[in-house]
């Protein structure tokens, strides 16, 4: 069930590249230039997921499958021999985001029809595998990339991917029989979500919080080493702490969830994020900023797991719920296409050669305390209309 693992785990890891590419590989290209390449990678898996899923209902898993893992693989081991930023972004944001968002949505459909009682847990084992994938190949990056160069670690990530393929596409396939039956397909558009005001508030909740909450894990090693002096090593070392902390928190965010309500769990990683991210502007040393980026890893988890939960309790129909968290969803990758690379902007240079990323800190935290109001105003409306108590 760790079908999406290796692939999420590289939009994770991106700050590795991010760092890599900004001093060496894409030195010449700026900040948002290179965030363009880790954005439009997570854009295209959020939106050809949704894309995907009609494909899904009408018995073509086994296509997207085979497909989804040969664009993924092709997309490494092109980028292995990428010189350029065109062949960069071609590579890694085009073609391993395409394979990536082919599988992506596939494997947790298959979730939903494989489990029943263990759902949630089936669920939050799989969200946490991601951090699990993101580790790995942040540590590869750093181990490698010294002694062996950019091409063979790239390559040797591609093997990896290629093994993870190799073994669970027999598996998936031995039991896809009732997946590969054609369903009646999903539609791509319910008109009738534009006059639920739950559902525009969710949106709007969505939208901010994805606006914000990639940016810390792109920028955490470009800051480490730029602001605070680290070896490159240690630079890539806090983003594992920081990526490692996600795994633990995925897992309490679900528990939080269950005993306080998904939208209200929502609230408060919105908000503890904000403020986090606020906080960041005035660290100065190494010990805190690694501090920092383990509490963050820890409370942004929820901001991934949480609303997709939250959003099966808003919705007034079950069976249009795929349709409109569709929707809701086309709308929130917008934010994560967007976030970083105008994050990226706003880096820059004193007087005195120092770079600043004060514009980057105020970004992420002042979206997600608007993500942390809006949430607040649908767990409120929820509340009031649902009539389902606090707990929602």
């Amino acid at each position: 069930m760790k079908l999406n693992t290796p692939y999420r785990g590289f939009t994770l890891s991106y700050g590795a590249f991010q760092a890599y590419y900004k001093s060496y590989l894409l030195s010449s290209s700026s900040h948002t230039a290179i965030s363009w390449i880790g954005t439009v990678q997570g854009w295209l898996l959020i939106l050809i997921g949704v894309l995907s899923g009609p494909l899904f209902d009408l018995g073509y898993f086994r296509s997207m499958l085979l497909i989804g893992n040969f664009l993924v693989v092709l997309g490494i081991m092109m980028l292995s021999l990428s010189k350029q930023y065109w062949q960069v972004f071609l590579s890694q944001a085009v073609c391993m985001g395409l394979g990536a968002g082919l599988l992506y949505v596939p494997s947790l459909a298959l979730i939903g029809i494989w489990f029943d009682k263990r759902r949630a847990l089936a669920m939050g084992i799989v969200m946490s595998g991601i951090a699990v994938g993101g580790v790995s190949y942040i540590l590869m990056f750093n181990r490698l990339v010294p002694t062996v160069g950019f091409p063979w670690t790239i390559r040797a990530m591609g093997f990896v991917s290629l093994t993870a393929a190799a073994l669970s596409i027999p598996t998936l396939l031995s039991g896809s029989s009732i997946v590969v039956r054609p369903r009646k397909a999903r539609k791509l558009f319910d008109k009738t979500a534009l006059k639920d005001r739950l559902f525009l508030i969710y949106t709007c909740s969505t939208f901010f919080t994805f606006i914000g909450y990639i940016i810390p894990y792109f920028y955490i090693p470009t800051y480490a080493k730029d602001r605070l002096g680290m070896s490159e090593s240690m630079a890539l070392y806090t983003l594992v702490m920081s990526v490692g902390a996600s795994f633990f928190g995925r897992l309490a965010a679900g528990i939080l969830g269950h005993y306080l309500g998904s939208i209200f769990s929502w609230m408060l990683c919105a908000l503890a994020g904000g403020i986090l991210s606020l906080t960041w502007i005035s660290i100065e040393t190494s010990g805190t900023f690694i501090a920092f980026s383990v509490i963050w890893g820890f409370f942004s988890a929820g901001l991934v797991t949480l609303p997709s939960a939250a959003f099966a309790g808003i919705c007034p129909d079950l069976s249009r719920l795929g349709t409109r968290l569709g929707m809701s969803m086309s709308v929130s990758s917008v934010a994560t296409l967007i976030g970083a690379p105008i994050a990226g902007a706003l880096v820059t240079t004193k007087s005195d050669g120092r770079t600043s990323y004060l514009g980057v800190q105020l970004w992420s935290g002042i979206f997600l305390l608007f993500a942390a109001t809006w949430c607040c105003v649908l767990w409120v409306t929820a509340w009031k209309f649902l009539k389902a108590g606090w707990r929602v």
